[in-house]
C-alpha cells in the first residue's frame, strides 16, 4: 500500500488496532478478523458505537456468506476473503475512498485544477503536472478540505506514518513545490493558521 502512496500506520494485535482508530484521524482501515488480543469483529463493533465512521475493509480467511453477511451489518464497508491478490486489496481501497471522499473527484474549476486521485494524476489547463507521492497526499487532503483552513500539523498527522520522521519544514518545501507546479496564489498561507485551497 506504501508502494501505491498510502500513507500507513500498523497496529500487531486488535488492541493496537482499536487505539489507534480511537485515536487517530484515519480515511480508511484494513481490518483482520483474525487479530491477536482483541478480536477484529470486536475492534470494529467499538469504532462503532464509539462513532467513528471511517471506511473499514475486513479481511478474513473465513468466506462463508454468513460470516460476510454479519461483518457488514457490524459496519464494515466492503470485505475481502483470504487469500486475496494485493491488486484487488489496492482496488477496493481506492473505490472506498471514493465514495466516501467525493470531493477527492473535484476539479477546483477557477484555476482549472484536475485531480484524478484513484490514478494519481494532475492535469492545469489540461496539462499533466508531475506530482511525487507526498505532494500528491499533501494536494488531495488540501482538496478533500477545499475553502478550509488546514494547519502544518494536521498536515503532518495525515501525510505522515507514526514511525516516519515528522518536521514542519519539510511540509513548507512541499507546499513551495505545489505553488511552483499549481501557480503561486492556489496555495495560500494563513499567518499563525496554516494553508487554504482557493478555487
Amino acid at each position: 500500500m506504501r508502494k501505491e502512496g498510502f500513507v500507513v500506520d500498523r497496529a500487531a494485535d486488535g488492541d493496537a488496532g482499536w487505539y489507534l482508530g480511537e485515536t487517530g484521524t484515519y480515511d480508511a482501515a484494513v481490518l483482520d478478523l483474525g487479530l491477536p488480543g482483541l478480536a477484529g469483529g470486536e475492534v470494529l463493533r467499538c469504532w462503532r458505537a464509539a462513532g467513528r465512521e471511517f471506511p473499514v475493509l475486513v479481511l478474513s480467511a473465513r468466506a462463508a456468506w454468513s460470516e460476510r453477511v454479519d461483518t457488514l451489518n457490524a459496519g464494515a464497508d466492503d470485505y475481502v476473503a483470504k487469500p486475496f491478490h494485493p491488486p484487488e486489496l489496492i482496488a477496493r481501497m481506492r473505490a472506498l475512498l471514493r465514495r466516501s471522499n467525493r470531493k477527492t473527484e473535484l476539479l477546483c474549476a477557477e484555476r482549472d485544477i484536475v485531480l484524478d486521485p484513484g490514478a494519481g494524476l494532475v492535469t492545469v489547463a489540461g496539462r499533466p503536472v508531475q506530482m511525487t507521492a507526498r505532494e500528491l497526499q499533501i494536494l488531495t487532503y488540501l482538496i478533500r478540505r477545499n475553502g478550509r483552513i488546514v494547519s502544518q500539523s494536521e498536515l503532518i498527522e495525515h501525510v505522515y506514518a507514526e514511525e516516519e520522521y515528522r518536521d514542519s519544514n519539510t511540509i513548507e518545501v512541499y507546499v513551495a513545490r505545489l505553488r511552483k507546479k499549481l501557480g503561486r496564489e492556489t496555495i495560500r498561507t494563513v499567518r499563525g493558521l496554516g494553508y487554504r485551497l482557493d478555487k
